[in-house]
């Protein structure tokens, strides 16, 4: 019956050290011991039945980490579920627990490329300039072990590896499996994120649904890597920090920034984070009972440069404030006023429409964020604080404009009551109307914006000069001509109270010519009068 390499063993062979620097000759093997092989030096070392050889490589030293709970951390664990009760009581759980998906765990079968865990008659191989921790649940046999130069094997209680005398009778013929390259997954990748209200709710797989911003962790968030497990994660960003408010690894919970950089500059702290960007914790709590902005929009286009969006199968596709694909369904646009508490009319519309049989399916995400206000489009007005409700349900949104109207119903009757001042309701599946007539009025009005303002800028700068009322009146300073202005002539048909008869009745009382002589000498002889009454002199 095989031994297995056990931390006892470790104990009496290597008196309590935890390091053993590896012989560089190789070692002889005998129908005792099995050869495993490090290619990353050539390192050969042998697995005897009492040798201490729980391997945890680092460069040319071979360590051995014992995972298990500290008497110490017991009470500090007796108090987490005292403390996540009186949360809750409180009601202002606005902050939720993201839990990282992705593992360097042995026993995982998706870290090897056959897609099967190693067994006896399989040699296990990493790459030899690959970075990663791995954790081992329980013990394996392995017929050969090739070793990075840089890595740790990160033992639960009991794990280890042992050699099989012969064939292992379950194991077929044998393969050279290799660990997959966990180098590629990203700290803001939402698809590798899982969100839930309490630790309870992780462990049950409750799972709540945000929109692709607010999948990743959140400043307010408590971050959690599974207990039983290692991991290893690319924090690298524009930004110099990740700001959370805690990080919990292999079943510690970090709340200061001290005690965590301690982890971080560990070699496997190290191992398990890399990329530009530090992680920092001890960030408040969010004390706003509206809620509080996540504060991911800034790495908007990252997280979107992650995500692949699906071709949305309805009439009006939806794009949510802080996510990168249109969406089938529902959004709600709550306003809202200083009596508003996020947290309660979460529970509530949980509690009064998504317990009915008809909306099982749905998934709703609620939260505060803030939406841009812009001027046709273009001239920022800044934000508004809004409560966003997303609704979906995985098909083309008929079901999530339902809920939408009930949502809105109890808004508008209870709103006075939840501190609701405004709702507002846009769904996938109504009729946009005559939206190219709406898209052709909004795009002639921007280019009318566009061009007053650049023809306000160019008057401005003196480049376009624009009339002025006096350019329209009669001016004296008119520029001289080169001589006399030729005013025409007098018409004499034209009548003028100087050319007229002098009538008493009508210009006077007395007496004067009947006919006024123009400055050409030419008159006129009225027939309706006689002409022996006329007196004119040629």
């Amino acid at each position: 019956m095989p031994e297995v390499l056990s931390r006892n063993a470790l104990k009496g062979k290597c008196s309590g050290k935890d390091v053993l620097v590896l012989s560089i000759k190789p070692v002889c093997c005998s129908r005792k011991c099995k050869c495993f092989t490090c290619l990353s030096r050539l390192i050969w070392f042998s697995a005897l039945s009492k040798l201490c050889a729980l391997v945890l490589v680092t460069r040319f030293e071979t360590k051995v980490t014992q995972y298990s709970f500290r008497l110490s951390q017991l009470p500090r664990m007796l108090k987490i579920p005292d403390m996540l009760l009186l949360f809750c009581l409180v009601g202002v759980a606005n902050a939720l627990y993201k839990q990282w998906i992705p593992d360097t765990n042995y026993e995982n079968k998706t870290n090897w490329d056959k897609g099967d865990i190693p067994c006896g008659n399989d040699i296990v191989q990493f790459s030899a300039q690959r970075k990663v921790s791995v954790f081992v649940e329980t013990t394996h046999a392995v017929l050969e072990m090739r070793l990075p130069v840089d890595g740790e094997f990160i033992l639960n209680s009991g794990a280890g590896f042992y050699a099989v005398t012969g064939q292992d009778p379950g194991c077929g013929t044998g393969v050279t499996t290799e660990f997959k390259d966990s180098e590629s997954f990203q700290w803001y990748d939402p698809t590798l994120w899982q969100a839930a209200a309490t630790l309870n709710d992780l462990e049950q797989g409750n799972f709540l649904f945000s929109v692709h911003e607010e999948s990743v962790p959140c400043h307010y968030d408590d971050v959690v890597f599974k207990a039983l497990s290692s991991f290893r994660v690319d924090t690298s960003s524009s930004h110099s920090s990740i700001t959370v408010k805690s990080v919990s690894v292999l079943g510690d919970t970090f709340t200061t920034q001290s005690e965590f950089s301690q982890y971080l500059s560990s070699s496997l702290g190290k191992l398990q984070f890399h990329g530009s960007s530090a992680v920092a914790v001890g960030n408040p709590a969010c004390e706003d009972p509206s809620g509080c902005d996540c504060g991911n929009s800034v790495h908007h286009q990252q997280i979107c440069s992650t995500v692949t969006c699906d071709s949305p199968n309805c009439k009006n596709p939806l794009r949510p404030t802080g996510h990168c694909c249109d969406v089938c369904g529902a959004i709600v646009t709550l306003l809202f006023d200083d009596g508003f508490n996020l947290q309660t009319y979460r529970e509530r519309i949980r509690h009064l429409f998504l317990a009915l049989p008809q909306y099982q399916s749905i998934e709703l995400g609620m939260s505060k964020v803030l939406k841009p206000q812009r001027l046709m489009g273009i001239i920022s007005l800044g934000t508004l604080s809004e409560i966003q409700i997303v609704i979906l349900d995985g098909e083309q949104g008929i079901q999530s404009a339902a809920l939408a109207q009930d949502i809105m119903k109890d808004a508008r009757s209870h709103g006075s009551n939840l501190g609701i001042s405004g709702v507002e309701v846009q769904t996938s599946s109504e009729e946009t109307g005559d939206s190219a007539g709406l898209a052709v009025g909004v795009v002639f009005g921007v280019l009318l914006l566009i061009t007053l303002i650049i023809l306000g800028v160019l008057v401005h700068k003196g480049v376009v000069q624009m009339p002025t009322l006096n350019r329209f009146k009669n001016s004296n300073n008119m520029p001289d001509l080169g001589g006399p202005l030729d005013h025409g002539f007098d018409n004499p048909m034209f009548d003028q109270p100087t050319m007229m008869p002098d009538i008493p009745s009508l210009y006077g009382t007395g007496v004067s010519n009947s006919i006024s002589m123009t400055q050409t000498a030419v008159h006129f002889v009225n027939p309706a009068y006689d002409e022996s009454e006329t007196d004119f002199t040629a």
